[in-house]
């Protein structure tokens, strides 16, 4: 079948449901990705700090699918943040990923104590997407207040922020700040995966919550079908992640039922406030700096 789209802030249109690779080690992100794009995901989501980029360029070149059929998304490390620093990082991630050019380029992370050199490598982002190099820019892990501090800094609004979100954590106020702004919200962790190692307060895994396993039940379907469809269906782009063929495939298989206004009510009063991934006030060069290796 056919993705939906989202019409992003400059015209580019983006598969609504992308596969992420977050995590997912190199010898295994080539497997992973093909089984993704065999069931119909055409948007895939990586990074340089993920340090599968290449992997990902691998799968996609052997897939068959021409270019253009698969909307690459990938993200500047904080160590490469800077002007000149983040037009070579887009040297080095499109060599690995083995494009001329990626559809959507993302910074990672606000990096507010140097947020001189954050505002530095989106510079750079809007110069790669006046030079052609890319088709849309974008921001990940950003706070209302980061939001306004970059675009009172630059010319050109984010065409998505790429943050935390599942049923768990819903950040209404970055939804709201996003939307303000005409920037689309794109959830990381959208089945709460992050919640499943990090107990936080007791709340345990998304996938057996009882109110959203009741939703479940009541259309045949999954926890994570409910959560990846409350995500559509409220407009956000979703990125779940995988390694197995059948869990990807029943991520895809979101597009024939809807959810009803009082259970999407439901899903979003699960909201606990409690951020399952690291505060994008603690992310520093001194603490997260790492390397990112040349092409």
């Amino acid at each position: 079948m056919t993705v939906p789209t989202f019409t992003l802030n400059n015209g580019v249109e983006m598969p609504a449901l992308g596969f992420g690779v977050f995590q997912t080690p190199p010898a295994e992100t080539i497997a992973a990705v093909r089984a993704a794009l065999e069931t119909g995901y055409r948007h895939v989501d990586t990074a340089a700090a993920y340090f599968n980029e290449r992997e990902v360029g691998q799968a996609i070149a052997s897939s068959g699918l021409d270019r253009s059929e698969v909307f690459i998304e990938t993200k500047v490390w904080i160590s490469d943040f800077g002007y000149e620093q983040t037009l070579h990082a887009f040297d080095k991630s499109a060599a690995k990923l083995g494009v001329d050019v990626i559809d959507l380029f993302i910074l990672h992370q606000a990096l507010p104590s140097a947020f001189e050199r954050t505002i530095a490598a989106y510079q750079a982002l809007e110069k790669l997407l006046a030079d052609g190099k890319v088709r849309a820019i974008g921001v990940s892990n950003f706070m209302p207040d980061h939001l306004d501090r970059l675009l009172a800094a630059t010319e050109i609004v984010a065409a998505v922020n790429q943050v935390e979100l599942h049923p768990y954590f819903t950040q209404p106020d970055v939804q709201a700040a996003d939307a303000k702004h005409g920037v689309l919200t794109q959830a990381w962790s959208p089945l709460g995966g992050i919640t499943f190692y990090r107990t936080k307060n007791g709340l345990g895994s998304t996938l057996e919550d009882p109110t959203i396993t009741a939703i479940a039940a009541e259309h045949g379907r999954t926890a994570a079908q409910v959560m990846l469809r409350w995500g559509l269906q409220q407009g956000r782009s979703v990125i779940p992640k995988s390694v197995k063929p059948a869990r990807i495939a029943e991520n895809f298989a979101v597009f024939d039922f809807d959810l009803t206004p009082g259970q999407l009510d439901a899903l979003d009063a699960l909201n606990t406030g409690v951020r399952g991934g690291p505060a994008p006030e603690d992310i520093t060069l001194e603490a997260f700096g790492r390397a990112i290796p040349e092409a």
